[in-house]
C-alpha cells in the first residue's frame, strides 16, 4: 500500500445499464428470476459500486500484486432502474484500519437516489491469496 491511501479519497463512475444487468439476467437458470421485471438488478449494483471502490482505490496500491476484495456490503437498493439509463457511482473512503478499508457509497440513475450505504473491503497480495483459495480448491479437485 503507498502512504497515498488515505481517507478522503473520493471517486465517481458511471456506467449504462445494459439490458445484460438486469434482474432476469442474474440467474438466468431461475425461472423465478426470468419472469421479474427487467431493471437493474441489486446484485449487478452491488458489483458496480464495489468496482468504482476497486478504482478509487488503485491507484493508492502497488497494482497488480496487491488488490482488493470485499468483505462486507450493507447498501439499499431504492429505486428501479430501466436499462438504458447511466448510474453514477460515488464513493468515499472513510477508514484505513491497517488492510481494511472503509467506503460511503451512493449511486443515482440521473433521476433519483437509488442506494446509498457502506463498503468494506481487504488489501490482499495476490499470489498469497491465490496460494490459500487452491489449498482451499484442492481437496475438492481430488473428489471429482
Amino acid at each position: 500500500m503507498k502512504d497515498s491511501l488515505k481517507p478522503g479519497i473520493r471517486y465517481a463512475h458511471t456506467f449504462t445499464v445494459p439490458l445484460s444487468k438486469t434482474v432476469p439476467a442474474l440467474y438466468p437458470e431461475s425461472d423465478e428470476f426470468l419472469a421479474m421485471p427487467e431493471v437493474f438488478a441489486t446484485g449487478f449494483l452491488v458489483g458496480f459500486l464495489e468496482w468504482a471502490c476497486i478504482r478509487a482505490i488503485n491507484p493508492h496500491l502497488d497494482w497488480p500484486q496487491e488488490q482488493t476484495v470485499g468483505t462486507h456490503i450493507d447498501v439499499s437498493h431504492e429505486a428501479a432502474t430501466p436499462p438504458g439509463l447511466k448510474v453514477t457511482a460515488t464513493v468515499e473512503l472513510l477508514a484505513v484500519e491497517g488492510r481494511k478499508l472503509v467506503f460511503s457509497v451512493e449511486a443515482h440513475d440521473g433521476v433519483e437516489l437509488i442506494s446509498r450505504g457502506r463498503h468494506e473491503r481487504f488489501v490482499i497480495n495476490r499470489e498469497k491469496f491465490d496460494a490459500r483459495v487452491g489449498a482451499k480448491a484442492a481437496p475438492t479437485s481430488n473428489t471429482a
